[in-house]
């Protein structure tokens, strides 16, 4: 079980995250950023599963500033919710938010100095945009949305990337995967990995549409992706 704290941000303000430690520390980093449901139980558990692997692992509150402490259910009506939060949500101030996420693990004494960052759906995305825009050792995109509109910034990637995407996702259809892979998939530093038949959201164990068949792998390379960046 892990624990809430509170980070600054810069320009003022304190937000929630949720810390998960591993058996010992100091241990490599890791920010983990979630769906549009924001850091809810599942979130939280899979933070859990990386301070078991042992990483320690901060997972922040995203709509603090449309509403702090939303956390949403997998339902209809929390999915309206997700979704009205995230339409409010700004891409650049979150950014920064997030650059202050990481900058806080990197303090913390639990925090041996090397940080990744994961990030499913809406936290896929600003996976992406943290490995172009933060110091940051490693990321890894879990069918993350709107990549392709930032792909102006790939030239700005300081970290390898790896970069998971289902068959089947409205969200994230082929097309928008194939001009991800066009543009930055054969670069040494990027590790693009599609899985045919599962569906957008496959890692949520425990709710639809979560799929063995392609989480597993995806978790394996995940995690010796930060293995071996991260020590």
């Amino acid at each position: 079980m892990g624990q809430d704290i509170e980070i600054n941000a810069t320009g003022g303000g304190a937000f929630a995250a949720y810390l998960a430690l591993p058996e010992s520390t100091p241990a490599p980093g890791i920010v983990l950023l979630p769906e549009v449901f924001n850091t809810n139980d599942h979130i939280r558990s899979v933070a859990d599963g990386f301070a078991a692997e042992g990483f320690t692992v901060i997972a922040p509150d995203v709509y603090w500033r449309q509403e702090a402490g939303c956390y949403l259910p997998y339902t209809d009506e929390g999915r309206a919710k997700a979704q009205a939060l995230r339409a409010k949500l700004d891409t650049d101030q979150f950014a920064n938010d997030l650059g202050d996420t990481v900058t806080a693990l990197k303090a913390r004494s639990e925090c041996a100095g090397k940080v990744g960052v994961v990030g499913f759906c809406l936290g896929g995305k600003f996976t992406y945009l943290s490995a172009t825009r933060h110091e940051i050792d490693a990321a890894v995109s879990y069918y993350g949305v709107q990549i392709h509109e930032y792909l102006d910034e790939a030239r700005n990637l300081h970290c390898p990337i790896l970069m998971h995407f289902a068959g089947i996702d409205p969200h994230v259809p082929q097309d928008t995967v194939d001009a991800i892979q066009a543009h930055m998939g054969a670069w040494e530093n990027v590790d693009i990995h599609l899985y045919p038949g599962a569906e957008h959201g496959f890692n949520r164990h425990g709710h639809p549409p979560y799929s063995e068949a392609a989480a597993d792998p995806a978790m394996q390379r995940t995690l010796a992706h930060f293995h071996r960046l991260l020590g």
